[in-house]
């Protein structure tokens, strides 16, 4: 028992002095030394590039030019919308979070590194963000601005609503309406109307109610001539058109061909007589009759002399004088408000330019060209204060000839004929170009009416305000709008199509 005893405490013993000796050989393990620090940062710093080599970061940091072929199945609008600074920044910031998570695990920093201190990741990473950045937000808040401008620019005409708009007269299919045109006062309006290959005229009242029609047809013997040549077919078919009113509108001249091939002028001295008086007898077509303002005198064009040229009648005697000889063609004359000038155009083919004669009993000494570049213009027409020339051009920014555009230059000649200079008297683009009736001057001489060329939308009325250049949308519901005159006293007339049949309406604006 006692040995047993004994044999239990020699064995505490032993493990008493294995345990002390343990403790001994740890306590004499070295500390850490320089050298080790060292070793370690280094291996800090080797992670540190292996992390700056992972494949996630390397396409974000390559030098312009040596980008790395994108991966073609990656959306082209994700490759778009990674910006370089951005991405930059952040790597930036990740280096520095890595770096302060190594310095927090380790020991002091070694000699060498105190001699050398590292760089500032973050410092650097953010002004090279900042300077990569900013562009893009100096490009961001140009893009905001520019849109705003293309939407200001873009942005819709407000809209005119008339107090009426009605049709002239009941619509009847088998008929087309085209070409109005106003009397002096405003009160009276006539037009031209197609039934197959036969063209009437219709005068009418403001009410509607048709008292004349103009069908003008040659004498029996002039017929029976000319049954010879067209047997049953030309006496039957007479085409009138062109017309133009008296000061004191009543009576008016037009152009018709009397069912024969041959155009002539033709004058009716008292609306409601069925007779009327021819005033040309030229193998060559005469054209474009307009009444002077002020005096019983006519402008015409002839192709008399082999030429279109422009010519003078006194209506009283039928005295006619021919104002131009032109090696190319003269066509639309149009008389100034107050009877003493002329303009019209001049040209070939499609490139006509705009020609005014100061002074009608000077016609050669005075004759001047308003434009002069290689585009067409066409159709002139005096603003009522006989200050402004509106006229149709083809020229355009696109260069497309079917594109037309509405100028207004002065009256005196006094702006530029070509260029830039002239195009900046355009006052409405993409408009429709109605020929025989011209731009539509409202009373004001500040507004000009006109046909917007919008399928879309069947072509609708705008009104532009000419120093301004402001436009708007004249609410007419109707569609394929063409024609487009206005009266004395502000009344809008106008051709539009209802189902396939076209018929004149009018409109009158609230102010």
């Amino acid at each position: 028992m006692v040995l047993l005893m004994k044999i239990r405490i020699l064995i505490v013993i032993i493990l008493g002095v294995l345990l002390v000796v343990t403790n001994g050989i740890s306590a004499d393990v070295p500390p850490a030394t320089p050298a080790t620090d060292k070793k370690a940062e280094s291996v800090g710093q080797e992670e540190l590039k292996n992390a700056e080599k992972e494949p996630g970061w390397s396409a974000e940091v390559v030098e312009p030019g040596s980008e790395p072929v994108p991966d073609t199945d990656k959306p082209e609008k994700l490759i778009k919308e990674t910006k370089t600074g951005e991405d930059k920044s952040q790597i930036g910031k990740q280096v520095v979070e890595h770096e302060s998570s190594e310095a927090a695990g380790k020991i002091s920093a070694s000699t060498e590194a105190e001699s050398e201190p590292e760089p500032e990741p973050k410092k650097d990473g953010q002004d090279e963000a900042a300077d990569e950045t900013k562009p893009e937000e100096e490009k961001s808040q140009t893009a905001e601005q520019d849109t705003d401008l293309e939407k200001e620019t873009l942005k819709e005409p407000e809209e005119l609503k008339p107090l009426y708009v009605r049709e002239l007269i009941d619509i009847k299919a088998g008929q087309n309406d085209s070409n109005p045109v106003w009397s002096p006062s405003g009160k009276k309006i006539a037009f031209e109307r197609s039934i197959g290959d036969k063209r009437e005229i219709i005068i009418s009242g403001l009410n509607g109610i048709v008292f004349q029609k103009i069908y003008c047809k040659l004498s029996d013997k002039k017929n029976e001539e000319m049954e010879f040549f067209f047997p049953g077919i030309a006496e039957d078919i007479s085409y009138n058109s062109g017309i133009s009113w008296s000061p004191t509108e009543g009576s008016l001249v037009f152009m018709s061909n009397g069912g024969s091939g041959n155009y002539d002028l033709y004058h009716l001295p008292q609306l409601g007589n069925e007779s009327t008086i021819r005033l040309t007898e030229d193998d060559e077509k005469d054209s474009h009759p307009q009444w002077s303002p002020v005096a019983d005198h006519l402008i015409f064009v002839s192709g008399r002399t082999g030429k279109a040229d422009i010519y003078l009648m006194k209506l009283e005697t039928k005295e006619t004088i021919q104002i131009t000889n032109g090696e190319k063609t003269y066509l639309y004359p149009q008389w100034s408000p107050d009877g003493k000038k002329i303009a019209m155009i001049y040209g070939s083919n499609e490139n006509h330019d705009i020609y005014l004669i100061e002074d009608i009993t000077k016609p050669a000494e005075t004759l001047k060209a308003l434009t002069t570049w290689s585009y067409d213009d066409l159709r002139p027409a005096w603003s009522p204060d006989g200050k402004k020339i509106a006229f149709y051009s083809n020229y355009n920014l696109q260069e497309d000839p079917k594109v037309w555009a509405l100028f207004v230059i002065d009256a005196d000649g006094s702006d530029p004929t070509e260029g830039e200079e002239l195009y900046a008297k355009v006052v409405a683009t993409n408009v429709v170009p109605d020929i025989e009736s011209g731009p539509a001057w409202m009373p004001d001489s500040k507004r000009i009416v006109y046909v917007k060329n919008d399928r879309q939308s069947y072509n609708p009325i705008h009104v532009v305000n000419v120093d301004e250049k402001a436009e708007a949308i004249l609410k007419t519901t109707t569609k394929m709008n063409h024609d487009v005159v206005c009266s004395s006293d502000g009344t809008i007339a106008f051709r539009a199509q209802v189902e396939q049949w076209d018929h004149i309406y009018i409109a009158i604006l609230s102010n």
